[in-house]
């Protein structure tokens, strides 16, 4: 290494010209002394609305070469002997670590310059140096020093270093310089992009990526597009998952088996059901027979929002597919029985599992004590609670919560206290469900100084106090007539120091406490504590509600400003405080913008935009979505023309009217 190698090397930040732009970040991986080309590595950032820029203060894009004399810009093609045999990478990677600047870099990588190593050897090379500093300089040497042919390769790996280490304006600023290289971005360095930022949760970044792609007719693949749904899956942001899945069809990739099952958990969560029903359907129709997954996840979904009519339907669905049954499709099943009722078929699949191959889990046994419970068969409940117990099959804090439920409704309220006891003595620790399942049987039970005082010594004892618990203490007090004690409790959520504000808003909220919940909204976005797109939706049904279209408003713009993408009950509610407001134009940019951003609408935002136009007696445009949605085979057809017959009729537009009627008639079958 020389001399230099040596000797203790300072960073040195070298004096730098009046840029024009706003601010300049350098790297701290610089050259020692009187550079080279006297410059450093920098990143510019010219405004808010353009890329990052990375580049040297002088450059050989520029079309000089660093003593000033001009030369083209690389070597031209000769025959060389490469020595990448002859070479321990190993040992070069270890001699790379050991600089500390870029002139010992070059330095050490000079035997080299007349390209006697392959790129393929310096692309391995890259794609094995761990700091994303120096696998910039390597990159500075390779393309600027030894004069390579740009390699989309190289960039490809240090933009993959780059991201790994969270550096997102110089990942950008890599991108432009590819460009001003002449080298075209491919799969692999959007897929990266898309990826680490959407990791990151830089979710409008990613889908700036996604759009470049396309402008680009670069060809994404299904495992790019996949990961980008799995993303806003676990984001539950559903409504971008969809805008994305949407993309992928219009690119013409077919989606898999696992992308179909992820969608139909995404339409699920965001309450389109009848797309998630349809997408069953779809499979079949492009001979992909959905599986035991598929049938489970909808089924879920229908039991989560308490449609067991349809949960039933579907079960009866998958068993004329003779679709194969697993564990997850019989506990949810079970519950669906218990929930209409019908207990005596939840105990009878329960009981048959073990004869289709499925052995019952510790869910299984507690959606059943669940069901004993509802039905009031409390001896049931007991019998199959002791012999978990017998048979030494697990059981948790699901398991106590239940039977202490179940004794609360038999009114034997010691036995549910020795629960308590028992849970605690086999190492299972109560949480807020059990206390407030307590707290709740004291209050019914007429007993609410017990309830008080557990619910103070809860306080004090430092247990998370959640919504569940708070809740159910204000629900105790409304029931006994102290109001005032319900209205204190509530006043303290304000505080953030006794409950974190995402936990408090919900429960206000759910109280109708507008004032409250609106200063805690308030404090809470401006501090940045609103992560979840959860508590957006619930001020915005809170102020619907309540009629506050004003702030109905600001919380969708707020929403919009953190980056979340809003589902169809959403925009309904949007397009009514809009409505209220008489902002139409407003109202038709969004439904137009959104779902052009790939927004799957209900049909009930479709006709709150057909009565928006009837509202301003905007009748062509009316005309113009009937037709529209007319044509669009999942619109239901009979609601649509009763909709825009109804607009018609309450401007005393009968002809019209009429019109749309006898259209009407004309159709067979209605959806």
């Amino acid at each position: 290494m020389g001399s230099s190698s040596s000797s203790a090397i300072s960073i040195l930040v070298h004096s730098i010209p009046s840029s024009p732009f706003p601010f300049i970040v350098t790297n701290p991986y610089t050259i020692n002394g009187p550079s080279r080309r006297n410059c450093c590595i920098v990143v510019a950032i010219s405004s808010p609305s353009t890329k990052d820029v990375w580049r040297r203060r002088s450059t050989t894009l520029l079309g000089t070469t660093p003593t000033g004399t001009s030369h083209p810009l690389h070597r031209g093609r000769q025959q060389i002997v490469f020595l990448d045999h002859s070479v321990d990478m190993d040992e070069l990677l270890t001699l790379i670590g050991q600089t500390t600047n870029e002139q010992e870099l070059f330095a050490l990588m000079s035997p080299y310059k007349g390209r006697q190593l392959s790129i393929r050897f310096m692309v391995s090379l890259l794609s094995r140096e761990p700091d994303w500093q120096r696998s910039l300089a390597l990159l500075d040497w390779i393309n600027e020093e030894a004069l390579y042919t740009p390699s989309v390769f190289a960039y490809n790996v240090v933009m993959r270093n780059v991201l790994r280490a969270k550096q997102w304006q110089v990942a950008h600023g890599l991108f432009e310089e590819m460009r001003q290289r002449a080298l075209s971005p491919d799969r692999f360095t959007y897929s990266t992009l898309i990826t680490h930022f959407g990791k990151q949760g830089l979710f409008d970044d990613a889908l700036s990526w996604l759009q470049k792609m396309e402008q680009d007719r670069v060809t994404g693949d299904l495992v790019l597009y996949s990961n980008l749904i799995e993303l806003s899956r676990k984001l539950c942001d559903y409504s971008k998952a969809i805008s994305i899945f949407s993309r992928l069809k219009r690119s013409g990739i077919s989606p898999d088996l696992v992308a179909y099952n992820s969608m139909i958990n995404v339409f699920g969560k965001a309450k389109l059901f009848r797309e998630a029903r349809l997408l069953l359907q779809e499979m079949r129709s492009v001979g992909i027979l959905p599986d035991t997954v598929s049938y489970s996840t909808l089924l879920s979904m229908y039991v989560e929002n308490q449609k067991f009519v349809e949960g039933l339907s579907l079960f009866s669905e998958m068993k004329a597919a003779k679709c194969p049954l697993d564990l997850t499709t019989c506990n949810v099943m079970i519950d669906v029985y218990g929930q209409l009722d019908m207990a005596k078929e939840a105990d009878r699949l329960f009981w048959s599992m073990r004869k289709m191959g499925i052995e019952p889990n510790v869910v299984s046994y507690n959606t059943l004590l669940h069901v004993y419970g509802e039905a009031e068969l409390f001896g049931e409940a007991i019998h199959l609670f002791r012999l978990m117990q017998r048979k030494d099959i697990e059981q948790n804090v699901v398991t106590y919560n239940t039977m202490v439920k179940i004794y609360g409704k038999s009114l034997e309220h010691e036995k549910a206290n020795n629960l308590i006891e028992e849970m605690q003595s086999r190492g299972i620790v109560p949480n807020s469900i059990t206390y407030s399942t307590i707290i709740s049987i004291y209050s019914k039970a007429g007993k609410l100084d017990q309830a008080a005082m557990l619910f103070q010594k809860l306080r004090v004892s430092g247990i998370e106090m959640d919504q569940v618990l708070y809740q159910t203490m204000i629900v105790a007090y409304e029931r006994a007539g102290l109001v005032a004690h319900a209205k204190r409790l509530l006043q303290e959520l304000k505080r953030p120091d006794n409950i974190p504000r995402e936990t408090a808003i919900p429960i206000l909220a759910r109280a109708g406490r507008i004032e409250e919940a609106t200063w805690v909204f308030r404090q809470a976005y401006g501090a940045g504590e609103v992560k979840d797109i959860s508590i957006f939706s619930c001020m915005i049904n809170l102020f619907s509600r309540n009629r506050k279209h004003a702030n109905v408003v600001e919380v969708f713009d707020k929403m919009r400003r953190a980056g979340y993408f809003p589902d169809s009950n959403a925009i309904a509610l949007v397009l009514n405080a809009y409505g209220k407001l008489r902002e139409f134009e407003k109202a038709d940019a969004l439904y137009r913008d959104i779902k052009e951003e790939g927004c799957v609408y209900s049909d009930e935002v479709h006709f709150q935009m057909l009565s928006l136009y009837g509202a301003r007696k905007a009748f062509d445009a009316i005309e113009s979505l009937f037709e529209s949605l007319n044509s669009d085979p999942n619109i239901n057809k009979k609601e649509l023309h009763l909709v825009v017959a109804g607009i018609y009729e309450r401007f005393n537009r009968l002809n019209d009217a009429s019109r749309i009627i006898n259209r009407m008639g004309g159709i067979g079958t209605f959806k």
